[in-house]
């Protein structure tokens, strides 16, 4: 896979409580990915585009919703999340901001 794709691999961070705790306590970050990406894709992209070093990539298929439309039955669409973490010492900061 070329550089320029890696930068589509990675479709946007995952903010929760959740991701919020693991990021905190065990240096780990969650990602919206897409759903034909692999583990050794998701680490060379979150390389790539944070220029930080990858411990380990699980991924985890999330199944998409039943909802209704009044009467009218859908599904949202499945998606892929990654829990990346990241080696002693690094660090992705997501808001950008300096603190006073």
């Amino acid at each position: 896979m070329n550089e320029q794709d890696l930068y589509h691999v990675i479709l946007a961070p995952h903010i929760s409580e959740k991701s919020s705790r693991l990021a905190d306590k065990n240096g780990q970050f969650v990602f919206s990915v897409r759903r034909d990406a692999t583990k050794p894709l998701i680490k060379q992209a979150v390389e790539k585009m944070f220029s930080v070093q990858v411990d380990s990539v699980t991924v985890s298929c999330v199944k998409g919703k039943l909802k209704r439309q009044g009467k009218t039955p859908g599904r949202r669409q499945d998606w892929k999340k990654a829990y990346v973490r990241l080696k002693p010492g690094q660090e992705i900061d997501f808001v950008g901001g300096q603190t006073k």
